[in-house]
């Protein structure tokens, strides 16, 4: 900006765009308003089923979500836009006050093209001659610096914030002008120290680019800039000498919170990614590029391995994590010879450096970091775990079972889950880490479930699609050929359990074996049905059953589920198309039946693992199920049962009435005050106690659970539903036992020798 510009600038142009946008915000809010009120509450009752529960359900609410991203980058611009034109104003008003001063003192001010001059008046010198020359040229000089800076920082600012989307709207919030300037120059400050080498980096320079990056790591215009700023290569060089320990002695006294610098510098690459600029484009392409690339012409470590530790925390782009992943498998494939063997590379020798700061693993096998980050990124797993690992016509050794020789074809998840040999890991203890498995877990909690591992459904959370409900089917049948892919790797079972008590609808339906096909009235589904063996499920719930924090998230989701169910189906409401053909009798019974069984066969699974070789506490069990109080409290608040994937969907809240969130309520109360009640208990270790104690809760949670829907909806037949509800319960525990029994007896033929 030029010393004329600033003069004689008019600033109604500005004034007109501060209005406008202001004028823009309020209409935005309205739509917001309404998308948010109508569209999408709309959208989360409305009466849909299969895919089109899934697809509109979800594309609504990204379009709702939309309007408020809207909101918020029209309320960042307006507020940049209205900060500078403040700022302009002043410098123009500093600019004519200095030129008034200037003309007491007998000093005139000419233009000259963009620039100025300062002169003596020829008939009246100055007081101080050359001196207040001089200082009024400064002062001006400085004004018409200070503006052009000012305008300079707003395009820079504008320009971030529109470029972050290609498409839609960003939700990047700023205040003012100042604080979107300072996100750029803090990001461009930061970049400088991690692009020093290592053994020039000080521990003033780690101070300040750790705490730097856990400042800004949700700010997506910092975030951004940064990661670009520093580039792909830049990046990966960083963390990977951080990790030298010849390239950083005098780092020292920081290797305690390497763990923390690793931590913010992933949340800030996670946020990047979600950037759509030309250069954050790039970045991405690049990084991808680098992944089989070692560092260096001397170095063994390749990039995968240095970024996937970098991936462990954040929502990392879900696009930018199928595209590495796709990298990444072709890299195991030629690094395994298609599954042969295991990638020798993927474990450190002994001087080679730790690049996972955490302690759970040396972070060399690039596939536990990449698994850490999709455990954040559902669509992303879901896709990932789809996709082929090797295809029929691909060179490798894996066969169809059975008597047939013909190559088998394996998913990515058939692979990891089943087939893959795990590198050898150990964790700072010197023991095997198991990192590894766990992410992997973790991962598939987030691919079947659509919300990150970890949480808790949601009423946001879309009912299960066609690609969910299949990998479900997968894990199921998988752990049912083979339940020591649980039990000998138990720390996956709590993840696995979390998956199941989102997926009982459809548990409930694969065990009820109803001939009349009348099971999608009697467990309505939203979205797409998982289609599952009852001795597969079977096998599952037993081998769940030995693990303590999975026992518990079945056990509680199927007695949330049961009170959501009886509130469903003793609702005079429900509409004649979507009710369960039978007597309430016949209903009760069954909703009570099928729930024993899950309850009856997970007790089988607790009694294996109490009693037998595992020996493991009654009170673990009792605590895993206390515990989960806090978590479905939460949920249960919300009046969405155990997810949309529940009776919420397909007939919304047309029959949820409230009333299912207060009856499953008080059946978790039920069963949280009993298991405090065990806690504090000699459980012992007699299986037939076991059995007892366990169908006896089940007993009075079906009878709790049926009393109080009947409570509630007013119905004739009360005085019997407890009755009912106990015979339902026996038949229930009868049949686990059966199943049970059957399947010990299946697994006893199957290991007889030839």
């Amino acid at each position: 900006m030029d010393f004329e510009a600033l003069h004689s600038a008019n600033f109604k142009l500005l004034d007109d765009t501060v209005g406008d946008w202001t004028s823009m915000l309020t209409k935005l809010e309205a739509l917001k308003k309404d998308a948010h009120d109508g569209l999408h509450k709309k959208a989360l009752t409305a009466d849909w089923a299969g895919d089109n529960a899934v697809i509109s359900r979800e594309f609504v609410g990204k379009t709702a979500g939309e309007f408020g991203d809207a909101v918020t980058q029209a309320t960042s611009i307006r507020n940049i836009v209205q900060d500078t034109r403040d700022d302009l104003k002043a410098q123009q008003r500093l600019l004519k006050d200095a030129i008034e001063r200037g003309r007491a003192k007998n000093l005139t001010v000419t233009v000259n093209g963009g620039g100025f001059t300062v002169s003596e008046n020829p008939d009246k010198k100055a007081p101080n001659g050359q001196s207040d020359v001089n200082a009024l040229r400064d002062e001006l000089q400085g004004i018409v610096n200070a503006a052009t800076e000012i305008d300079n920082s707003a395009s820079t600012a504008l320009k971030a914030l529109v470029d972050l989307t290609d498409h839609g709207f960003s939700d990047a919030s700023y205040k003012d002008r100042d604080s979107a300037v300072a996100a750029v120059k803090e990001a461009e400050r930061l970049a400088a120290i991690a692009q020093k080498k290592p053994r020039d980096m000080t521990p003033a320079d780690f101070d300040a680019l750790n705490n730097g990056l856990k400042q800004y790591s949700g700010d997506p215009i910092f975030a951004e800039h940064f990661a670009t700023t520093l580039g792909p290569k830049k990046t990966l060089e960083f963390w990977a000498g951080m990790n030298d320990l010849r390239e950083t002695t005098q780092l020292r006294g920081k290797f305690d919170q390497m763990d923390d610098l690793q931590k913010n510098l992933s949340l800030t690459l996670a946020t990047a990614t979600q950037a759509d600029s030309p250069e954050m484009s790039r970045w991405k392409y690049d990084m991808i590029s680098m992944g089989d690339q070692p560092l260096s012409k001397n170095s063994t470590v390749q990039g995968f391995q240095v970024m996937s530790n970098l991936m462990r925390w954040g929502n990392y782009d879900d696009q930018f994590l199928k595209d590495y992943g796709t990298k990444l498998i072709d890299t195991e494939k030629k690094a395994t010879d298609n599954g042969r063997h295991v990638a020798i590379g993927w474990q450190p020798m002994g001087m080679d450096p730790w690049l996972n700061r955490t302690g759970t693993d040396t972070g060399w096998d690039p596939m536990t970091g990449f698994l850490a980050a999709l455990s954040n990124s559902p669509d992303a797993a879901t896709d990932f775990f789809g996709a082929d690992f090797v295809t029929k016509d691909e060179d490798h050794d894996f066969k169809e079972e059975g008597g047939k020789k013909e190559k088998r074809e394996l998913t990515n998840f058939d692979y990891l889950f089943e087939e893959r040999d795990w590198p050898r890991a150990t964790n700072d203890q010197g023991k095997d880490s198991t990192e590894g498995r766990n992410n992997l877990a973790m991962a598939l909690e987030a691919a079947t479930t659509g919300h990150p591992a970890g949480q808790m459904p949601t009423e946001e959370t879309p009912p299960h699609n066609k690609d969910q409900a299949e990998l479900m089917q997968k894990i199921v049948a998988s752990v049912s050929d083979d339940p020591e892919r649980l039990t000998k790797h138990s720390y996956m079972s709590d993840s696995i359990g979390q998956i199941t008590s989102e997926y009982l609808p459809d548990i409930n339906r694969a065990m009820s074996d109803d001939s009349r096909g009348n099971t999608d009235k009697l467990f309505p589904i939203g979205g797409t049905p998982a289609e599952m063996e009852h001795s597969d499920v079977t096998r599952l719930l037993v081998t769940l059953g030995q693990d303590p924090k999975a026992n518990a998230a079945v056990e509680v989701g199927q007695a949330a589920y049961m009170g959501s169910l009886m509130d469903y189906h003793l609702n005079p409401n429900v509409p004649e198309d979507s009710k369960y053909p039978q007597s309430p009798q016949n209903t009760i019974e069954e909703i009570s039946r099928r729930s024993a069984e899950i309850g009856g066969t997970l007790a089988v699974g607790r009694q294996e693992a109490i009693v037998g070789p595992a020996a493991k506490e009654a009170k673990d069990f009792a605590d895993s199920v206390a515990q989960q109080k806090n978590a479905w409290s939460g949920a249960i608040s919300t009046g969405i049962g155990v997810g949309v994937s529940f009776v919420a969907t397909p007939v919304g809240g047309a029959v949820a009435s409230g009333v299912s969130s207060t009856v499953s309520s008080m059946v978790l109360e039920h069963i949280f005050q009993q298991s405090e009640t065990d806690v504090l208990k000699d459980a012992g270790k007699d299986a037939g106690k076991l059995w007892e104690d366990s169908k006896e809760k089940n007993i009075a949670m079906s009878q709790l659970a049926a009393e109080q829907a009947a409570k509630a909806h007013n119905v004739p037949y009360a005085n019997q539903v407890t009755d009912w509800a106990k015979y339902g319960t026996d038949n229930g525990f009868s049949d686990a036992s059966d199943n049970a029994r059957h399947m010990a007896d299946d697994l006893e033929t199957e290991i007889q020798p030839d």
